[in-house]
């Protein structure tokens, strides 16, 4: 993977150039349609089936129960959703209604986070104790380019520090999936390998495992980062031994890119096996399937430049190179119809505890704003729509 400008960058200088634009569009077309259907509902076929955990995974803790969905203004997809209508609110709903990992970073203050957290819980739950939860942390400083030039420094550790107490506050006992870190091997690049960076990860994935029903997955990049012709699983097991996979659940694969399913579930196998060898045994993966239905290798995208905004397949016979809903969220990683061979449904039973959407192609960037034309696209052109 190239070294991303810092996403908050890209989010605010891009994000506000289009965001007028696409929201006053959205707000038009959706008036216009002509159709008048009922408003889909959640607990329907938009919820995750839940599946009892594997036999050669009997500690999955995201298998056997229901799968929340947040619904409120913190979640980019919800509004947009929830101001249509007809066809095209029939359409968002594909990516409104299933359950999703919400983005929290360095936007949300320290002083804010636990509040933010908690009411995120809370809807997401929807009174149910038992349902599972999801986020994505993203909240390390420096990032981008910059982490590449210089360490965090005492005040960005203490921040950091303090936030991660925080969020593991606002989770409290909720049963939640969280991953740590996208794009951590980005970190590499810096002083010292990244040892800094992957030392606060570490104390971070030791205090929010201390949760008592929290898992956290550390990213661990995806089959074409690193790639095997660039040390592939070994070194990607390289730094989650750095960043305290050892206090972690497992790992996270595939969050900010494009690969095709049975790659990341070899790489998942890969990384697992030679945590093994290492003497940290027992290591799961989740994989994120938003992005990657019609799966191709990031760094093969043409243009270079928009491979983080790679375009939407327009139908699900769409010839070019270009990015298509894959696997719904799962607790059956090895369900025939996912299109395994029958090796990779072993090794997905025993090394992956959950297909889920952590990457976000229906917004600019992966970022911010929401762009409702892509998330058309994505539910229009789904081929594996439960």
């Amino acid at each position: 993977m190239r070294l991303p400008a810092a996403r908050r960058t890209t989010t605010l200088l891009a994000g506000l150039t289009f965001l007028a634009g696409l929201t006053a569009g959205a707000g038009a077309t959706a008036g216009a349609d002509p159709d008048d259907a009922p408003t889909p509902q959640a607990g329907s076929r938009y919820d995750s089936p839940v599946v009892k955990a594997h036999p050669s995974n009997r500690t999955n803790p995201l298998a056997g129960r229901r799968w929340g969905v947040y619904k409120g203004p913190l979640e980019q997809a919800w509004p947009p959703y929830e101001n249509a209508s007809g066809t095209t609110k029939k359409l968002l709903a594909e990516i409104a209604l299933r359950p999703k990992a919400k983005w929290f970073g360095d936007w949300v203050p320290a002083n804010e986070i636990e509040g933010k957290v908690r009411d995120y819980v809370r809807i997401s739950q929807a009174g149910n104790p038992r349902t599972l939860v999801q986020m994505a942390l993203f909240a390390m400083e420096p990032w981008g380019e910059e982490v590449c030039r210089r360490a965090p420094n005492a005040g960005e550790r203490a921040t950091y520090r303090r936030w991660i107490a925080a969020v593991g506050r606002g989770i409290g006992s909720a049963h939640t999936a969280v991953v740590l870190q996208p794009d951590l091997l980005v970190a590499r690049c810096g002083p010292q390998g990244g040892k800094a960076v992957a030392r606060m990860v570490a104390a971070a994935a030791k205090t929010l495992s201390a949760r008592p029903n929290t898992s956290v997955y550390i990213d661990a990049g995806a089959y074409d980062w690193p790639p095997p012709s660039r040390g592939g699983a070994d070194a990607a097991v390289n730094y989650l031994v750095r960043s305290g996979v050892r206090y972690a659940r497992g790992f996270s694969l595939n969050g900010t890119h494009y690969s095709p399913l049975r790659l990341e579930v070899t790489r998942a196998g890969d990384i697992a096996d030679e945590l093994r060898r290492r003497g940290i045994g027992g290591k799961k993966a989740i994989i994120s399937t938003s992005s990657n239905g019609k799966g191709f290798e990031f760094g093969r995208y043409d243009p270079q430049s928009q491979r983080d905004n790679a375009r939407t397949c327009r139908s699900r016979t769409d010839k070019r190179m270009c990015v298509m809903l894959g696997a719904p969220p799962s607790m059956d990683p090895d369900n025939p119809r996912w299109g395994l061979s029958p090796a990779l449904r072993r090794t997905a039973a025993r090394t992956v505890d959950g297909y889920l959407w952590f990457g976000r192609p229906w917004l600019y960037n992966q970022a911010d704003p929401f762009v409702r034309s892509r998330a058309l696209d994505l539910a229009r052109s789904w081929r594996l729509k439960p």
